[in-house]
């Protein structure tokens, strides 16, 4: 039960990004309430058994981090840290008729001469040094934006200072870039792909929502990496609730929130412990759960299209392409059914209504950065962990038979995988405590589910692009940080705000800064 019957904060959902406001306005001396509908906080940042009997705790739903800034941690003095993988990607190809692929790590010389024996030349590997050079700099130049009032357009762009840069990422759909940047299907896949991630479009989509999304998956920490977080995705949630529990904000975890009230002015909020009241409410949910909340009409929710797959391996199977470590080649993102084309064609059936018959998706092995989610006694044994995450399944494909449906796109998803194996997959899964093989498979309907996510979408709506729309000038405290909503003391601090999605604390943060800048 809460202490209170009113507070100056209450924040509905406890995941990491309500922890971190939570966190934040504690120790600025607000008085704050976390309320939690599941049993424990996390949201999607956990880590879970998922297998009975087996010593894993894998990081069942969200599983790397890229958009979390060093200053939320130091701020907030979290105990977490993150690991960089060695390994960017690698993604089997067949080329001559043998089994090859194309290997990017931090090794330049073993890059460049992966390059040149999948394309033939230097051509493709000196573009695509100087394609991630400029995403490079508009990373060093954005992030550090995103933990400051929104900036405008026109600044923003004026940041960059580089009228082509700005035109190719915000302008122009992503396909013209990477077409006239690239020859090699294979390296324009692997390319597009960061732009496709939990996201249902095309390389030429006119609503640029592939753009939005690429940005946000090559800006992280000013550099892009997509880091590995020690003891999972939850270790930083655990850590964030430590924090903010000794900043002396009360969570209240197993109370579903029903309602919210508002005058503007004060609010009450209910849930399954009675009603609270409060001067600020801040909800770490989509904003069609938000609508459902204040009773008022709900947007459409923007469609989820992901296959979220975790599995337990006895060990790494062996791969078709010899000449490449298995440790190697899935200590990073393993690319398989990615290719140009084959992401075109898959999501035109998608979009047909059919499955794709190759199902496209990106794997990486969690335990061979960071082997601490293993039991000792798994790790002895070389134990491993596999997170797939599959493109291009929209969440209208499962409406008539989620079940049915999942377990088709999964055989399908695996047999892509066993096409540039060596051996079948399942000669590796490792066993429950009941014999059952070690795989779970999530659709976008499991996610609205089990996360409230509606439609599975993991940003909670469409991304968008890091800047306001006006100059600023005269906007309230809401606006200026991108957490507004049509209530002035209701604020988003979740991944629907501007500048949500991924695992960052950033809305989070920004809605703690617009409340303080509002008092």
């Amino acid at each position: 039960m809460p202490e209170r019957t009113s507070y100056d904060v209450v924040i509905v959902g406890g995941g990491h990004n309500g922890l971190v406001a939570a966190a934040y306005l504690a120790r600025a001396g607000r008085r704050v309430l976390v309320l939690e509908r599941l049993g424990h906080t996390g949201g999607a940042a956990v880590s879970e058994r998922a297998f009975r009997g087996v010593d894993a705790r894998l990081s069942r739903y969200s599983y790397l981090v890229s958009l979390l800034p060093p200053k939320i941690v130091a701020d907030l003095g979290l105990r977490f840290a993150v690991r960089r993988r060695s390994v960017s990607s690698y993604t089997p190809a067949v080329r001559g008729g043998r089994p090859t692929g194309l290997y990017v790590g931090t090794d330049e010389a073993t890059t460049r001469a992966s390059f040149a024996r999948i394309t033939g030349s230097d051509r493709e590997y000196a573009a695509w040094r100087r394609f991630y050079g400029m995403t490079r700099r508009v990373a060093e130049r954005v992030f550090p934006t995103l933990t400051e009032p929104l900036p405008a357009r026109a600044a923003l762009r004026a940041r960059i200072g580089d009228d082509a840069t700005w035109e190719a990422l915000f302008e122009r759909p992503l396909g013209e870039t990477v077409e006239s940047v690239f020859d090699d299907d294979l390296v324009r896949g692997v390319v597009l792909t960061d732009g496709l991630i939990g996201t249902f479009a095309h390389a030429h989509d006119p609503t640029l929502a592939q753009n939005r999304c690429f940005l946000y998956h090559v800006i992280g920490g000013g550099t892009g990496d997509w880091d590995v977080p020690i003891g999972g995705m939850g270790a930083l949630t655990d850590a964030l609730a430590d924090a903010t529990r000794k900043a002396g904000a009360e969570i209240v975890t197993d109370c579903p929130v029903t309602g919210i009230a508002t005058d503007g002015g004060t609010a009450e909020v209910t849930g399954a412990h009675g009603t609270v009241g409060a001067r600020h409410v801040l909800v770490n949910a989509a904003p069609q759960v938000l609508a459902g909340l204040l009773g008022a009409p709900s947007p459409e929710p923007a469609e989820g299209a992901q296959l979220k797959v975790n599995m337990l391996l006895t060990r790494l199977p062996r791969l078709r392409d010899t000449g490449v470590d298995p440790r190697l080649a899935f200590s990073g993102t393993f690319h398989v059914a990615e290719g140009y084309r084959q992401l075109e064609t898959a999501y035109r059936q998608a979009d047909a209504g059919e499955l794709p018959a190759a199902p496209p998706s990106e794997i990486y092995c969690h335990s061979l950065t960071d082997p601490s989610v293993l039991g000792s006694d798994l790790v002895r044994q070389g134990y491993q962990t596999l997170t797939l995450f599959g493109l291009h399944t929209p969440a209208r494909l499962f409406t008539d038979n989620n079940d049915a449906t999942r377990e088709r796109l999964l055989a399908a998803t695996l047999a892509q995988l066993d096409a540039v194996l060596a051996e079948p997959l399942t000669d590796c899964l490792a066993t429950d405590a009941d014999g059952r093989p070690c795989v779970e498979a999530r659709s976008p309907l499991d996610l609205e589910r089990d996360l409230c996510l509606p439609g599975g979408n993991i940003f909670h709506r469409e991304l968008a692009f890091p800047y306001g729309t006006g100059d600023g000038a005269g906007d309230d405290a809401a606006a200026r940080w991108g957490v507004r909503t049509a209530h002035a003391n209701v604020l988003l601090c979740g991944a629907g705000a501007v500048r949500g999605g991924g695992v960052s604390g950033i809305p989070g943060h920004n809605a703690a800064m617009a409340v303080l800048d509002q008092e």
